[in-house]
């Protein structure tokens, strides 16, 4: 038997008071499986032992909320008894390493908790960082996580149809790779997790256990080091076949009322999902390690509580109905064993071999682990370590032309063809749109559509996570609104450096506080998410931390998707219009944000100022504004302003339609080229309007209240002609595709 030393308990990643506290809750010293057991469920990664106190800050409810967090996945109800199922995860750490199968079983891993509780997955979407392209490792990792996402949803005949791409030095050491999924399920077929019933036998399903993903979740809670390469057998190795039996064998199980409950095997494989099974049930385990099914010789129980091979599940079935599940799996070519049964002890025993390998209560695992109140900046400290100040002199535009090739050009603003053209999108035949504002999937059958959006906008978040928390939620807000649909609800992926350093808890703290105001503030609550911490390098020389990064996936539902809207321009002569707050009628020097855009990093190299505010008043207003006039057929287009402002969006919508705009180039004399024209004022969208005359009659008998009469229209041109702001769409277009292409074939 392995005598414990200190040594082993810190590769376990506890430190010596959380092993003090393994002693206390044991009674004596735990054995290698144990500790094993305990390392992984009280890792960061499992147990959110320094976010937990402060995500209970965000809003969960609302009257169409079936189901917030702490499921897998969160449900809402989308009218006609049908319910949409979702939720977003990081595979950061793992798609470094090895960033095919990292990026790929994260998708199979995101794809499991959506259909383990009973929904078919409809949808696919994603959110990337990566370092800088000039970086020697970083066309790798690209390529590799792009081929990863594809391969995997695929073969699994999922649609990938949003998501975003972005690039910044932060990233070198330390790549983000967020994944999401959306499904549908009938509102009263949902399926939970809590296992009940004692002598209810629990039926392992799926794959093979193998050594792949050993200590995943450890690996997953701390930082990189020099041996990042090292670290390779640690990830898994998926097969998206399987997973597509699997999704087909549980929702046929699922017809039948044999299911008690079930729980997919993600970070910390048998062992998470067995534990938070019992405890959600209030119940104890018992598991026969004998039967576990296996893929590899002499695998010892450490070694199947651990691993994190894919595609498997557990459940708890009703008593006698173990035949007629493995008739389905084994229809299914898929493994099936009865490995355990629910206790009334809480605790978990595991025997192998005729004897117990593992009693631990279960309290101590799942609602009793450590939880950690880490010290934090306030906003103050925060903004005078980060060094954040106001723009002083307001920076120049010397040629906005070439200004806006530049920016389009850009690895930020480019082209994301080469990514996409990868991706499956249409699968499944109801796809109805992607790469706009948010990627619309039919509801099969129906004429409802779901819009799906993924947003963030770390810059913002570095230099004031309070308001860039904001501004997360609200640009994932205007998304949805952009394409006719009613935003419900948000799923996030919080990816954050180490929470030790009171700087980096501050970006955390601070942001969630934006993220909740917002949240309320657009009756957009969160139902479902996932913390990533230590996503920092030692690697890259003196130490890495990534941006503050909440990445945010929201969902929303378009009642008739005829109504459903685009942002490419539709035909000439409609007029062009920036809808926003009323305000920008009067210049104001505080306003017209130039700090913290896109064009004063890309154009000026610089990385300074403050981050623009978000508004929600003027958020709420607009949005009901715009989704009137869209339920209405008063617009043609619609786009939302964010990344390089006013140019950018005019620019994306005359290339999505293949037309151009008509505008007065000088821009608004009130401002400079720049404020005008790059400037990233928050709560703002293009619209382009086939009847100017009908529009103004809708707006005068409209039923303006306090907070819409605060959002105005400007009439800034007509749609038409094959050139914005004197740059020929050709010419755009040419520069908009370069980066991809070149970059991929050097």
């Amino acid at each position: 038997m392995t005598t414990i030393t200190p040594e082993i308990v810190e590769q376990h990643g506890l430190t010596q008071e959380e092993y003090a506290r393994v002693l206390k809750a044991l009674g004596r010293a735990p054995n290698l499986v144990e500790l094993g057991i305990f390392s992984v469920m009280w890792s960061e990664h499992c147990s959110y032992k320094s976010s937990r106190i402060h995500l209970k800050k965000l809003p969960t409810e609302a009257p169409w909320v079936i189901c917030g967090p702490g499921e897998n996945a969160g449900v809402i109800d989308i009218g006609d008894g049908q319910a949409a199922i979702f939720k977003m995860e990081s595979h950061n750490h793992p798609s470094y390493i090895e960033p095919y199968q990292g990026a790929a079983t994260g998708v199979g891993g995101i794809l499991r908790d959506v259909f383990t509780m009973g929904a078919r997955p409809v949808a696919n979407a994603n959110a990337l960082r990566f370092g800088r392209p000039e970086h020697p490792r970083m066309k790798h990792l690209v390529e590799g996580v792009v081929a990863g996402i594809g391969g995997y949803g695929n073969c699994v005949g999922v649609p990938t149809i949003a998501g975003e791409t972005n690039f910044h030095p932060a990233y070198d050491g330390n790549i983000l790779v967020n994944a999401m999924t959306v499904g549908i399920a009938d509102a009263d077929k949902i399926f939970y997790s809590a296992a009940t019933g004692v002598g209810n036998p629990i039926v392992y399903v799926g794959s093979k256990t193998g050594r792949d993903g050993i200590h995943g979740a450890t690996m997953a809670s701390a930082d990189f080091g020099e041996d990042a390469e090292a670290k390779r057998p640690t990830v898994q190795v998926g097969d998206p076949f399987t997973e597509k039996l699997l999704i087909e064998a549980c929702l046929e199980l699922m017809a039948t009322d044999a299911i008690v409950a079930i729980q997919d095997m993600g970070a910390a494989g048998l062992t998470s999902s067995s534990v938070e099974m019992a405890s959600k049930g209030g119940a104890g385990i018992r598991l026969d390690m004998n039967k576990v099914p296996c893929r590899e010789e002499g695998m010892t129980p450490y070694e199947m509580m651990l691993s994190e091979s894919q595609e498997r599940m557990l459940m708890v079935l009703k008593p006698g109905r173990e035949a007629e599940a493995e008739a389905i799996f084994r229809k299914w070519e898929l493994d099936f064993a009865v490995i355990g049964e629910v206790t009334d002890t809480g605790r978990m025993v595991l025997e192998w071999n005729g004897e117990v390998v593992c009693d631990i209560p279960l309290a101590p695992l799942a609602d009793q682990a450590p939880l950690y109140d880490r010290p934090y900046l306030s906003k103050e400290e925060y903004a005078a370590w980060a060094g954040v100040k106001p723009l002083g002199e307001v920076p120049q535009s010397d040629d906005v032309a070439a200004d806006l090739i530049t920016l389009m050009a850009s690895p930020d603003l480019a082209s994301r063809r080469w990514i996409a053209e990868q991706y499956d999108s249409q699968v499944g035949g109801d796809t109805l749109q992607t790469g706009g504002d948010a990627g619309v999937v039919r509801v099969h059958g129906t004429n409802k559509a779901l819009a799906i959006t993924t947003d963030c906008t770390p810059r913002y978040v570095f230099a004031d996570p309070y308001e860039g928390g904001k501004q997360a939620i609200a640009e994932a807000y205007r998304n949805l609104i952009a394409v006719g649909a009613k935003p419900l609800a948000v799923t996030n992926c919080l990816n954050f450096a180490n929470p030790q350093r009171p700087e980096i808890m501050a970006q955390l703290v601070h942001a969630l506080e934006g993220m909740a105001d917002a949240c309320r503030a657009l009756d957009f609550p969160i139902v479902s998410g996932n913390v990533s911490l230590y996503n920092e390098s030692k690697a890259t020389g003196g130490g890495s931390a990534i941006l503050p990064t909440p990445a945010i996936g929201g969902v929303g539902l378009i009642a008739d998707s005829a109504r459903m809207m685009t942002m490419h321009f539709k035909q000439a002569g409609d007029a062009i219009y920036l809808v926003g707050p009323e305000y920008w009628a009067r210049p104001d020097p505080t306003r017209s944000h130039l700090g913290r855009s896109l064009w004063l990093r890309v154009v000026k190299g610089m990385e300074a100022g403050r981050t623009p505010p978000t508004d929600l008043v003027i958020e709420r207003a607009a949005g009901q504004i715009i989704h009137e006039l869209i339920a209405d057929g008063l617009v043609n287009a619609v786009h939302d302003l964010s990344d390089g402002g006013l140019a950018v969006a005019l620019a994306e919508m005359a290339l999505a339609g293949n037309l151009g705009a008509e505008v007065d180039v000088r821009g608004n004399p009130a401002y400079t080229p720049a404020q005008w024209w790059f400037g990233e004022d928050q709560g703002r969208y293009l619209v382009t309007v086939p009847d100017p005359e009908a529009l103004n009659r809708a707006l005068a008998k409209g039923t303006r209240n306090d907070e819409t009469a605060q959002i105005g229209f400007q009439r800034i041109g007509t749609v038409g002609g094959d050139a914005v702001l004197g740059v020929s769409l050709a010419r755009l277009r040419a520069a908009h595709e370069r980066f991809f292409a070149e970059w991929m074939e050097r």
